[in-house]
């Protein structure tokens, strides 16, 4: 399946680009963003951030295999005049990786951005074989938001007692025993939440979102502007709190320092029926933009 951008116009809008703008891509997967920035904007210099190593890029744009917490790192001293975070997973990543992100396939149970993990590095492999019971249970459910996460942690630790657990077929299928059966003919799959919380812990995704921000607030130009599109409601919150503590005035009186930024817009900008009817991922999509003001 080809990698749609989601809210492409809206993005493109709000960040309130000119011809030769600099722009950082936090989260570049296919690019789709940046790629309709260069076309409708040729002078533009985009500099690409991906963890994934195996995504490349064509000529005009700077990539860096990096996760985004990094992109002090990446950027150095120079200050960039839009950034954007789509914290949403590229189709490629989804279907086409093999290392476990969908549980629509059996793959090895990785989940981790990295092309080529080292033994150092954590995998869902790890996490479902070596944390405790309550361990999963509290990662199921505070990353996944997971009613079912204390059976589903309870029959993880049972079946890995027996033997380790090392696809994402033999995951699905110990998930699909956890939950009750009525669970597993809603709309949305039963093993959605899990896989979901297990890729979030293994790439400890909200810690390196909250540092991203830090450091891509900083990195942006007086009166340029971050877009950040997010998926679910963890992300959600994160980036409405960090905008919020931006937007709004510090301090008690007579010393109140005024507010670093602005909202572009102070609700989140929602994909279109039109758009969710050609792209179903972008149902769960939301936008937020702020302008740096100082």
């Amino acid at each position: 399946m080809k990698h749609r951008p989601v809210l492409l116009n809206e993005v493109i809008g709000g960040l309130g680009l000119s011809k030769d703008s600099v722009v950082l891509d936090c989260t570049f997967g296919g690019g789709g963003h940046s790629k309709e920035i260069l076309r409708r904007y040729p002078g533009t210099k985009i500099i690409a951030i991906d963890e994934d190593e195996e995504v490349t890029v064509e000529k005009g744009i700077s990539l860096h295999h990096e996760n985004f917490r990094n992109l002090d790192k990446v950027l150095g001293d120079r200050k960039v005049d839009a950034i954007l975070f789509d914290l949403g997973f590229s189709s490629d990543q989804l279907e086409s990786s093999g290392r476990g992100f969908s549980f629509l396939k059996d793959e090895p149970l990785l989940m981790t951005l990295k092309a080529k993990p080292g033994e150092e590095d954590l995998t869902a492999k790890m996490v479902i074989n070596n944390w405790s019971e309550k361990s999963l249970a509290d990662i199921i459910y505070g990353y996944g938001e997971e009613r079912y996460a204390r059976r589903i942690a309870r029959v993880i630790a049972e079946e890995r007692f027996r033997k380790p657990i090392e696809t994402t077929g033999e995951l699905v299928e110990i998930i699909k025993k956890a939950v009750p059966s009525r669970y597993r003919t809603k709309k949305i799959h039963f093993a959605t939440r899990t896989f979901q919380a297990l890729r979030i812990a293994v790439n400890d995704e909200l810690g390196a979102l909250k540092e991203g921000l830090e450091k891509g607030f900083e990195a942006l130009k007086p009166e340029s502007r971050m877009a950040v599109i997010s998926f679910h409601s963890l992300e959600d919150r994160i980036v409405k709190k960090f905008y919020k503590e931006k937007a709004s005035p510090v301090g008690l009186w007579p010393r109140v320092e005024e507010s670093k930024a602005v909202l572009i817009n102070k609700k989140p900008i929602r994909a279109s029926d039109e758009e969710i009817k050609n792209n179903i991922r972008s149902r769960s999509a939301k936008l937020r933009i702020i302008k740096k003001i100082k």
